[in-house]
């Protein structure tokens, strides 16, 4: 049969143009499994603001953001499926939300030209672009906790940690070693002896790490745990009375949900962050307004302003950023992967774009470039208020110690470099 159109519908159609291919941004989550209460509020965040996004202005300029969300239940097995499941669907950038993941993704990703954006996490040295062209982790990476978190606790002891004991408290895996050659050099740099105490996932025994922390009675504990080690840490430490004020998660250790069983016992705990906290920030009165009170949320619509869902916004808005300049630099509104990694290449986040999103002060300014793929290596301290139950701030976003992590950096990129015969760039 034949379909006649009448000039009117020709001339709507000829106005409309070309459908537009909707800008896919999977989501390698996980709702079950170990670790699930700390990916749940993260892909709620991460899929809000795409949801946002489309509701309020359409999408990322005019054109509709679409996720896909693929459950990894924290498995690198899993995951390396869920990249292989989805990498065809058009996929701009990935966010493993898992440093083992993470490593596995790194050669393929970089074989099939889709960035890597492993916010806070993943191989610390992918900082350096010129061996690792597709991988990315501004604004902050591990060796930056660990020198930030070092720093602090030398304030806090007057200056000088000069003959004191510092315990790492930690994941048994590729997560919880990552600072270990950072501390390493920090203490002979430091003078402070270093002790390291793994905890096998998921950790809900560990009342054998806690008893060597009080016989050894370290003056600081850093802790570099994940979903519910880190609320048995916090416990066992109010167990033994350890001063909270002396015991700090880096930003994976540091979410309500790691404290709020530990009532009163928690009052003090510290944690690092590379956002800020709470939910006094105009982008949450816009989610209630299109998402939550919509019904479009991913869940219940309860964890605006926690510390995790805090942090899949933040993922998601710099990964808009980038999309937007993409875009822009291209002169076209669909972009592709290899866009996209140039794009996260030349990335600039100052105050005006975080306010612009209704995110003022929301997290450190940073820059991208071909040789860092970094950022500036910026966390804040946060600081745990029992009876008031909130997180706050209690530093500035500050740097950590370049003269120690960029060797470290440099030393480890290389070797890669050297063991997979890739040619460094950016010359």
């Amino acid at each position: 049969m034949k379909i006649k159109l009448t000039t009117m519908a020709l001339t709507a159609l000829m106005a409309a143009g070309p459908a537009m291919a909707d800008l896919v941004f999977p989501s390698l989550s996980y709702r079950t499994g170990p670790f699930a209460a700390g990916g749940i509020p993260f892909a709620d965040g991460y899929a809000d603001y795409f949801t946002l996004l489309n509701e309020r202005d359409g999408g990322i300029g005019g054109v509709p953001a679409k996720l896909i969300e693929c459950e990894t239940a924290y498995n690198t097995e899993k995951g390396v499926e869920c990249y292989e499941s989805t990498k065809d669907e058009g996929a701009l950038i990935y966010q493993p939300l898992s440093t083992g993941i993470t490593y596995q993704l790194i050669p393929k990703a970089t074989a099939d030209g889709i960035p890597i954006h492993s916010m806070g996490y993943g191989r610390t040295s992918a900082k350096n672009g010129k061996v690792f062209s597709h991988v990315f982790n501004y604004p902050v990476n591990y060796w930056d906790g660990a020198s930030i978190g070092i720093n602090h606790f030398k304030k806090q002891a007057g200056g000088s940690l000069e003959g004191k004991k510092i315990t790492l408290l930690h994941f048994n895996g590729a997560y919880g070693k990552e600072p270990i050659p950072t501390l390493e050099a920090l203490s002979a740099q430091e003078g402070f002896s270093l002790n390291t105490i793994a905890i096998d996932y998921p950790g809900q025994e560990q009342k054998s790490q806690w008893l060597q922390i009080r016989r050894e009675r370290p003056d600081y504990v850093l802790f570099w745990g994940w979903g519910v080690m880190n609320q048995v840490a916090v416990q066992e430490a109010s167990n033994i009375r350890f001063p909270m004020e002396n015991f700090m998660g880096i930003w994976w250790s540091g979410a309500e949900l790691d404290v709020l069983p530990a009532g009163d016992g928690a009052n003090g705990y510290k944690a690092l962050q590379f956002h800020n906290v709470g939910s006094d920030f105009p982008i949450f009165d816009d989610i209630k307004q299109y998402v939550t009170d919509a019904g479009k949320a991913a869940g219940a619509g309860d964890q605006i302003g926690t510390v995790l869902y805090n942090r899949g916004v933040y993922a998601a808005f710099l990964a808009a950023e980038a999309a937007k300049a993409a875009q822009a630099a291209n002169g076209t509104k669909e972009i592709t992967a290899a866009m996209m990694r140039d794009s996260m290449e030349a990335l600039t986040i100052d105050e005006a774009k975080m306010a612009a999103a209704g995110l003022p002060g929301f997290g450190p300014e940073f820059q991208v470039s071909c040789e860092n793929h970094g950022g500036g290596g910026m966390a804040a301290v946060a600081q745990w208020d029992a009876a008031a139950k909130t997180w706050s701030l209690i530093s500035d976003f500050e740097a950590s110690d370049s003269s120690i992590i960029e060797p470290l950096i440099m030393a480890d990129s290389k070797a890669f470099a050297d063991e997979n015969g890739i040619a460094e760039r950016c010359n």
